[in-house]
C-alpha cells in the first residue's frame, strides 16, 4: 500500500513538472496596439449648434433654437456628448411666451466612410424645463431622437447639419419640437 501511495505522488508530481513546464512555454498575447488612424479619431470635441426649432405643444410656433456641449470621440463610428439646449420665444396662448431648456447625454451612431461627409442617427435622455409667461412652467424627463451628417473639414474640425426631436414629460400636455440645426465640432 505504501509502495502504491508513492508511485501515485510520483506520477503527480511528474504531471505537475510537466503542465508548469508546457505553462513556461506558453509565450503571452501581444497587447493590442491602436494604429494611427484610430488614435486619430479618438478624443474629446467641443461643440455648438444654431438653428430654429419648430414647437408642438398646445398652439404651433417656431423660434430660434441654440445649444453646445462637450463629448468624446471613442472610434470612427461610435461618440458621445451631454449638451444644454435653449429653444424660445415661442408665442403660446394668449400673448404668452414660452422657452424650453433641456440638458442631453446622447449616443450617435457613425457611419464613417472615404468621403468627408459621414451620416449618423443618435438617441439622448435628460432633464428639461418648459417656461412660459402665463404660469405652463414646468420641468421633467426628456429623450430626443437625432439624425444628419457631419462634414469633415479637418481632422480637428467637422461641420454638423442635423434634425432632432426633442420631447419634454410634464404633467398635461408634452411639448415637443422639431428642430432643425446646423453646427461645429472642434476635437482636441
Amino acid at each position: 500500500m505504501k509502495s502504491f501511495k508513492l508511485v501515485l505522488l510520483a506520477t503527480a508530481m511528474t504531471a505537475g513538472l510537466a503542465v508548469a513546464a508546457q505553462a513556461a512555454d506558453v509565450t503571452p498575447p501581444e497587447p493590442e496596439t491602436v494604429t494611427q488612424e484610430q488614435y486619430q479619431a479618438m478624443g474629446f470635441y467641443l461643440r455648438g449648434d444654431l438653428g430654429w426649432s419648430f414647437l408642438d405643444w398646445g398652439d404651433k410656433d417656431n423660434a430660434f433654437a441654440v445649444g453646445g456641449g462637450v463629448g468624446y470621440q471613442f472610434n470612427d463610428y461610435l461618440r458621445s456628448d451631454v449638451r444644454v439646449d435653449w429653444s424660445g420665444d415661442y408665442e403660446v396662448g394668449d400673448n404668452a411666451d414660452a422657452s424650453l431648456t433641456t440638458v442631453l447625454g446622447n449616443m450617435y451612431v457613425d457611419w464613417k466612410n472615404d468621403s468627408i461627409f459621414t451620416p449618423y442617427i443618435g438617441a439622448g435622455a435628460g432633464y428639461g424645463w418648459v417656461s412660459a409667461d402665463d404660469g405652463l412652467s414646468d420641468d421633467g424627463f426628456t429623450y430626443a431622437l437625432m439624425g444628419g451628417v457631419s462634414v469633415d473639414m479637418s481632422q480637428s474640425i467637422a461641420l454638423d447639419f442635423g434634425y432632432r426631436y426633442r420631447e419634454l414629460m410634464i404633467s398635461g400636455e408634452n411639448p415637443a419640437d422639431h428642430s432643425a440645426l446646423a453646427g461645429i465640432r472642434f476635437k482636441f
